[in-house]
């Protein structure tokens, strides 16, 4: 028997953990022996839904994907709680502290480090964050807040991204005043434009939330309160591992990189969608063996859910060509805005917020890249003229319900017949839903469809009363 290869990836989150379930649905345990290191000191969850367990509205329990004895089950070693700290390319192994591992096969899929700004009196003496200040990336991170805000009644949160709304949300459910400080002119700049940037900022302070926009935190009070192991190893780093269309680092065909510590074309996804993309094209090329496997990059379009406002966002949020058409409808006072970029008659880019509706027709639109009807306003509105807005259930089969985790509208009916029948179920069972929760009424009307009438109702998660 030819000898197994042994597959190393350099960790346990999103990315590593999803790319080794690729490899195992590949039956690539035959090829390989699959060694994953881990920072954290168990299984794999949902980072999507920290917060969610910040806001209360998720107990940390249900948000794991893969607990311990799911790595033992499946033949992985999972070095669970050991951070890697050195690759040497020439040995072809991995070192962790008095663990060596080598490696015939190794994937980096580290993600990304919270960026921590420049800031005076940021750390204590022996160099850690002073009390008080934390950083938003890990389920101990999410558990270490909500034990501070307990005796809490303040909080600023740094930066007006998406994490850092989601973080304001789920302080504010906890009864904190909140103040973010933005260093742009309006939240999420990323992926809003001016005008939905400015509706979206309006409709959170109405929730509350304080903002503090085109400024800069320079300094922290009080005295009390308040990538590295690719460069080590001599890979090409600029904002992320660079590597080439079949996910290789530059310069050595061994060694592999997927996810937010990824550099492709000169590009580093933030979402999960494009991350499972690159799993899966990874696992093909080497549980498959297959050399047609590439990465091409990801037209990034993804349903969110900001601080319960709904979140539509996919392709180029500004037009860059002469020739492009851009067509807008706002209504600040309700909270809605609706962009569409039409290049050469077909969709790239658009922007939906507060109107949900049109979303399921739009993303469609996209992901084929339809031909765009002549009456735009077909798509902003749906009830106009003769269309008819478009009902998830009359989608065929193959159609993206879930953005987040790539689940198809047949794959939540097939898990309905084969007697999911309640919400939770079906999302625990295709993962549908269990990213930023936007797709849930879909979910759950593809359920009622498929259910004969015999769909059940989840019980309601109750917030943990404290003190």
């Amino acid at each position: 028997m030819t000898r197994k290869q042994r597959l190393v990836i350099i960790g346990n989150g999103m990315a590593g953990a999803r790319f080794a379930e690729e490899v195992l649905a590949r039956h690539g345990s035959a090829l390989f022996d699959l060694v994953i290191f881990g920072d954290e000191p168990y299984g794999n969850y949902n980072r999507v839904l920290l917060s969610s367990v910040l806001a209360g509205t998720h107990d940390p329990r249900d948000i794991f994907i893969n607990p311990l004895n799911w790595y033992e089950e499946n033949g992985i070693k999972l070095h669970a709680g050991i951070r890697a700290d050195s690759i040497d390319r020439q040995a072809k192994v991995v070192s962790a502290g008095g663990v060596v591992e080598p490696y015939d096969k190794l994937v980096i899929a580290t993600g990304s480090s919270p960026f921590l700004p420049p800031l005076e009196n940021l750390s204590d003496e022996a160099g850690g964050l002073k009390q008080g200040i934390f950083v938003f990336r890990t389920l101990n991170d999410c558990t270490e807040m909500i034990k501070y805000s307990d005796s809490a009644r303040k909080a600023v949160v740094v930066g007006g991204g998406l994490l850092g709304l989601e973080a304001a949300r789920g302080l504010l459910n906890r009864g904190l005043e909140v103040h973010v400080v933005h260093l742009r002119p309006h939240p999420m700049d990323m992926q809003l434009d001016s005008p939905a940037g400015t509706i979206l900022k309006k409709m959170l302070e109405r929730m509350g939330v304080r903002f503090h926009l085109a400024k800069q935190t320079s300094r922290v009070l009080g005295h009390d309160h308040v990538t590295g192991l690719a460069k080590q190893a001599g890979l090409t780093v600029e904002r992320g591992i660079v590597v080439n269309d079949d996910l290789s680092c530059s310069g050595d065909p061994a060694v592999y990189a997927i996810g937010e510590c990824a550099q492709h074309r000169g590009r580093v996804y933030g979402l999960v969608a494009p991350v499972w993309e690159q799993a899966q094209v990874l696992a093909d090329r080497l549980a498959c063996r297959s050399a047609q496997a590439v990465y091409q990059g990801s037209q990034v379009a993804t349903r969110l859910k900001v601080m319960g406002v709904e979140l539509t966002v996919m392709g180029e949020k500004e037009p860059d060509r002469e020739n492009d058409e851009v067509v807008t409808y706002a209504e600040p006072s309700r909270g809605i805005y609706k962009k569409l970029i039409v290049r050469n008659g077909y969709l790239a880019g658009a922007i939906l917020l507060g109107d949900g509706r049109t979303a399921p027709r739009l993303l469609q639109v996209f992901d084929r890249g339809e031909v765009l009807p002549e009456n735009r306003a077909e798509l902003l509105f749906p009830l106009a003229g003769e269309s008819k807005a478009l009902n998830v259930t009359d989608l065929p089969d193959t159609a993206q319900v879930c953005n987040c985790n790539g689940v198809s509208k047949g794959k939540i009916i097939s898990a309905v017949k084969a007697g999911h029948r309640s919400l939770k179920n079906v999302c625990d069972a295709t993962r549908a839903g269990t990213g930023c929760g936007s797709c849930k009424p879909h979910i759950q009307a593809l359920l009622e469809l498929a259910s004969d009438g015999l769909a059940v109702n989840d019980p309601p998660y109750r917030v943990p009363v404290h003190g």
